[in-house]
């Protein structure tokens, strides 16, 4: 008689539980290694930041995280250690401030002794230096031609203005009138005339010291930007004026032995 096949054997193959084993120990090693560990949240927040950071990846250029070190080779406490980034801005601060004095000296020393030195004011507005000239000194009332007493004071102007301190630097021209209204064929009305004195100093620079023209610009404010009453004669003589606005000035150039700049 021919033997019976041998009849398989229920159930899984053997080598199944020897595996099965190897994966339930390896599992529960995993487990106690988690169980073990301590998850910071902000600590794995500020590495992330950190790799971000060093990727180049930050908003706003910024290439790394301004978090403390996670690791710093030093028992962790739970107090941390003072931070003097306020300081440095705070000395850097002060030299601003002191060079921008020195700056309005410098420029006041060059009209000083001049006739029209009580027709100059310099100040500084934030990070705006203005060089405001009362109109008298400029223009006949009613007119945007420059007079030619004022080309002396346009003159040192020009000079100062060609020097390296303010390279790069945003120059405008700014007409202002009083609130008394004119309505001539040229000057319809104070817009016009505030644009057309602005205009005309413009060219004198641009004539006669080659600044570029792209170096300059233009703005006419008519009578909306006072800087003192319209109710007084003396008032509206003070908001009749034109100013040199002076933005984005480079202080790295002011030296302190001269006050003004390196030549």
């Amino acid at each position: 008689m021919d033997k019976k096949p041998e009849e398989c054997k229920a159930g899984a193959p053997e080598w199944m539980v020897t595996y099965g084993d190897l994966v339930t120990l390896l599992m529960c090693f995993f487990v106690l290694l988690f169980a073990f560990s301590e998850i910071d949240a902000q600590k794995f927040e500020a590495v992330m930041q950190s790799f971000q950071g060093s990727a180049g990846v930050l908003e706003g250029g910024k290439s790394l995280s301004q978090d403390p070190l996670v690791f710093d080779a030093s028992p962790e406490t739970d107090t941390s250690p003072q931070t003097t980034d306020s300081q440095p801005l705070d000395v850097v601060q002060e030299m601003i401030e002191n060079m921008k004095d020195q700056l309005v000296e410098a420029i006041k020393e060059k009209f000083s002794g001049e006739e029209f030195e009580a027709d100059v004011s310099i100040i500084f507005e934030g990070d705006k230096l203005i060089i405001r000239l009362d109109n008298n000194v400029l223009f006949d009332s009613a007119k945007a031609d420059i007079k030619p007493e004022a080309v002396g004071i346009l003159s040192i102007l020009g000079e100062t203005l060609q020097d390296d301190l303010f390279k790069g630097s945003e120059i405008s021209i700014e007409g202002h009138t009083d609130n008394v209204p004119i309505n001539t064929i040229q000057f319809p009305s104070n817009w016009e005339l505030s644009g057309a004195r602005a205009a005309s100093v413009v060219k004198y620079f641009v004539s006669e010291f080659g600044f570029k023209q792209e170096e300059l610009s233009i703005a006419g404010y008519a009578e909306f930007k006072p800087v003192d009453t319209n109710d007084t004669a003396e008032g509206r003589a003070k908001n009749r004026r034109v100013e040199i606005v002076v933005e984005k000035i480079n202080f790295l150039n002011v030296t302190e032995e001269e006050g003004v700049t390196q030549q």
